[in-house]
């Protein structure tokens, strides 16, 4: 059913167009119509939720380095999406909230799940396997720069702007990128130019994330679970058959070590974070939402520092700083005249 609605995905309503999927609601009052269309400042709720989607995602990179160890990344993702999509779905079936049955809705879930776990999620824990974990960071917050370009792109080839994009957002993306580069030590970068397929293929996920960040603004006419459940089953879908294929996990014996990394993986690090990204979509925009791979690199760093005993370059503190003025750039609404 999904194959034969794939094909159709150019003609997809634009975000305004698709609480048409929805039950009617009550007309709202003109003084509620009059708020609503307003421009609200993130309130201090979304910014503590943006810090902790970046706390949770920073974590899955050692979760998957732990994973692949003893599970190879086709099937430690397919059971990634698996458990989180079930775990998911258990949970709206208790809060009473149905998953949409149209064809078109699911459509579009394949497609977020194409570009923000079954691409994305197999690339790095394939490059994972040799790339240094500092420059798969590196190369992984690029997230942004990605979702810059293509919303600028977009703005001047489409008639519906969904988000503004402006000079402040472009310096932004230029000083998280810089002070993510002083987080982990010019050093780094040193890695670039081996392991070229690998670093390659981290690449392609950010720009998969990017496509995945605009996209999901689509699903703003759904509960925040909605997408996230029916992405995850979908991408499930796609890779358990694949799993079972290639390579027979049957005959696996993964570390206690490995399934635990998993069992983290799925709860914590795709679950819960994306009830919390399709929230944020909401609130922060595409942009805003990515600015969340610029946080990961300096908590990666104190996380590695106060639990694992390992030091920070000098030039850390600095970058901090650049991080953080990146993403308020990114996130705090304009001024209004």
């Amino acid at each position: 059913m999904l194959a034969s609605a794939l094909p159709r995905l150019p003609t997809f309503p634009a975000a305004s167009a698709i609480p048409a999927l929805m039950p009617p609601q009550p007309t709202p009052s003109r003084s509620a119509a009059a708020t609503a269309a307003a421009p609200r400042r993130a309130p201090v709720a979304d910014y503590a939720l943006l810090l902790l989607l970046a706390t949770l995602w920073a974590a899955s990179y050692s979760f998957i380095r732990i994973g692949v160890a003893t599970i190879p990344p086709v099937t430690l993702i397919a059971a990634r999406t698996l458990i989180a999509g079930g775990l998911l779905a258990l949970a709206m079936r208790l809060r009473g909230v149905a998953l949409p049955a149209d064809r078109r809705t699911w459509a579009m879930f394949a497609f977020q799940a194409l570009m923000n776990s079954v691409a994305p999620f197999t690339l790095i824990a394939w490059a994972e396997q040799d790339v240094e974990a500092g420059l798969a960071t590196i190369l992984n917050a690029t997230v942004p720069i990605f979702a810059f370009l293509l919303t600028w792109l977009g703005s001047r080839t489409t008639a519906a702007r969904h988000e503004a994009v402006n000079g402040r957002k472009l310096l932004g993306v230029v000083l998280g990128l810089s002070g993510i580069t002083l987080v982990i030590g010019v050093d780094a970068l040193g890695g670039i130019g081996r392991q070229t397929g690998g670093q390659m293929a981290i690449v392609a996920a950010s720009a998969c994330y990017a496509v995945a960040a605009i996209f999901g603004q689509r699903f703003k006419g759904l509960d925040p679970m909605a997408p996230a459940a029916g992405s995850m089953l979908c991408g499930a879908a796609a890779l358990v058959p694949l799993s079972l294929a290639v390579d027979r996990p049957w005959t696996l014996n993964p570390s206690a070590a490995s399934l635990a990394a998993l069992a983290g993986l799925a709860v914590f690090s795709t679950a819960l974070a994306f009830i919390i990204y399709f929230r944020l979509l909401r609130s922060l925009g595409s942009i805003g939402i990515t600015s969340q791979s610029y946080l990961r690199v300096p908590i990666g760093v104190l996380l590695g520092a106060v639990f694992l005993g390992e030091s920070l370059p000098p030039t850390a503190y600095a970058g901090l700083v650049l991080v953080v003025a990146g993403v308020a750039a990114m996130t705090l609404p304009a001024r209004r005249a």
